[in-house]
């Protein structure tokens, strides 16, 4: 039987997902020095705090197997867990950077790049049960942050709860299954870009995280 951690992560050639199968060996036929695979979990296995993203871009971790590490998104992620804590050391869009996470992990939904970055519902539903173990793996974990409404959604399959089970939006908190959820919006360009999210809005959900795992 694989232990809770090795549960946790899919296989580097994972077959789950057909249409995820056939992007990565179109991306290793194109970029043979990209990372290729289900980008794995990153940070401490005894963090209290896991942040959960959608899925690798196709440039970010799908290229360099770290998540949010390569696009525009990792700047405002990484750059905010170093302000509150949660990271030390420096973000060089590299994995070798260096870069730490303190009482911290983060991980996606969705391990493999999707097509446009979507992944199909479908999808979602058969990498399950890899954040279902993730979460069962991590023996202090107290509080979760999801970027965006998939994870959210997708967090609350994996602990058993209906996808209403958490309001919508922003900023939204709930408990669920002994651990405190905290909603925020995907930390994605396109949301950065538009003001539909600014980096003190994003610093506040951490905050938040803070606040609570002081009490």
């Amino acid at each position: 039987m694989p232990t809770a951690d090795a549960a946790a992560e899919p296989a580097r050639d994972c077959p789950l997902c057909p249409r995820l199968v056939d992007y990565r060996r179109a991306n290793q036929a194109g970029n043979p020095d990209w990372f290729n695979g289900p980008a794995p979990s990153f940070g401490d296995p005894d963090a209290r705090l896991l942040v959960v993203g959608l899925a690798p871009g196709r440039t970010g971790a799908n290229r360099t197997g770290r998540p949010f590490t390569g696009d525009h998104a990792g700047w405002l992620l990484y750059g905010t867990l170093i302000k509150l804590g949660f990271a030390r050391g420096v973000y060089d869009a590299r994995p070798d950077d260096g870069l730490e996470l303190v009482d911290c992990m983060i991980t996606n939904a969705v391990r493999c790049a999707p097509p446009g970055n979507k992944p199909l519902p479908a999808e979602e539903a058969q990498c399950r049960p890899f954040l279902a173990a993730r979460l069962k793996a991590l023996p202090r974990l107290k509080a979760i942050v999801t970027l965006g409404d998939v994870s959210r959604r997708s967090v609350l399959r994996a602990l058993g709860a209906k996808a209403s089970a958490t309001e919508a939006g922003h900023g939204t908190e709930t408990d669920v299954a002994g651990y405190r959820l905290f909603n925020s919006y995907h930390c994605s360009r396109l949301n950065t870009n538009t003001g539909r999210l600014t980096p003190a809005m994003f610093e506040d959900v951490f905050r938040s995280v803070q606040a609570y795992l002081r009490t």
